[in-house]
């Protein structure tokens, strides 16, 4: 099932993001975490695509495995880094036979090691070029969707020229997006207000991460240029030799965060779960126990 007639029949439209593992063992026990969350009864799944492509096989191998073995709608996540337009095509025709709706389409970050996005020969340099070449070369095949960044990607200028890209991205096909990682839902409205503005019209679905480790969420902040707002940075702090107390914080943080989101019209949550389910489940088994969601879409649908 297209992810865009599930976000049009479900509300709130919850799911969640899980990595390709590098070993069997780590195949194994991601598909005990998705059994234990299975249970939640996500809207869809999405897996994500390694620099560089480096585990496109295990990603399309992943996709298929969630879709023919929990019956979960499962979305690909599907990088410009490496591949020409041949490479791009070859893969997309293989998501076809293997039976794939959903795709997320990205520019990536550059391989380990680069520090600069370089694309291949005849391939792309943005995510807007991916979009439009999938719609162009597919049709209606895929429902497509794109990443977007409240705080601003990292290697944009400013916010405007930011949105700007992402305006680039829907009109070549991009059909929802799902938002970067933030703690603080301000930037959240704010983008959205903007982006409504600008005319993008698409579901903007909050990505949020709940925090279990404070050096790992620094780390990830750090790469992807949201920030930590001071008062939680200070509880952090006060935790950081306790990882229990931790967890405990950022499954009550979260779970604040999200409720917040939805009361004022979110069309759903994207968890980032990082192939753990304790957190992601303690947060959704709250929301859906105090239910803070309005019964009609927003303005922020």
């Amino acid at each position: 099932m297209k992810i865009r007639e599930i976000l049009q029949a479900t509300r709130p439209c919850f799911s969640f993001e899980f990595f390709p593992p590098k070993t069997d063992d780590g195949v194994a026990t991601l598909f005990e975490t998705i059994a234990t969350l299975q249970s939640l009864q996500p809207a869809f799944v999405s897996v994500t695509w390694g620099a560089g492509g480096s585990t496109r096989e295990r990603t399309l191998e992943l996709v298929t495995r969630i879709k023919q073995e929990t019956g979960l709608e499962a979305m690909a996540h599907f990088t410009c880094v490496g591949a020409s337009r041949a490479d791009l095509g070859n893969a997309l025709d293989r998501m076809v036979g293997i039976g794939i709706e959903n795709v997320l389409a990205l520019r990536g970050d550059p391989p380990r090691g680069q520090t600069a996005f370089v694309p291949a020969p005849d391939g792309f340099s943005h995510s807007s070029e991916l979009a439009a070449f999938i719609r162009a070369n597919y049709g209606d095949t895929f429902c497509i969707g794109g990443a977007c960044y409240p705080e601003g990607h990292i290697e944009s200028t400013d916010r405007e020229a930011d949105l700007q890209h992402t305006v680039e991205k829907v009109n070549a096909g991009v059909e929802f997006l799902i938002t970067q990682l933030f703690f603080d839902n301000a930037y959240y409205f704010d983008f959205v207000r903007r982006a409504r503005l600008a005319g993008i019209t698409v579901p903007i679905i909050p990505g949020i991460m709940p925090i279990t480790n404070v050096e790992q969420i620094e780390r990830f902040t750090r790469l992807c240029g949201a920030s930590i707002p001071p008062l939680v940075q200070t509880e952090l702090e006060h935790r950081r030799d306790q990882p229990e107390a931790v967890v405990e914080f950022g499954v009550a943080y979260a779970s604040v965060q999200c409720a917040d989101l939805l009361a004022r019209g979110a069309p759903g949550i994207h968890f980032y779960t990082l192939n753990k389910s304790l957190s992601t489940r303690a947060i959704l088994s709250t929301l859906r126990a105090f239910q803070p969601w309005p019964e009609s879409p927003s303005f922020y649908s």
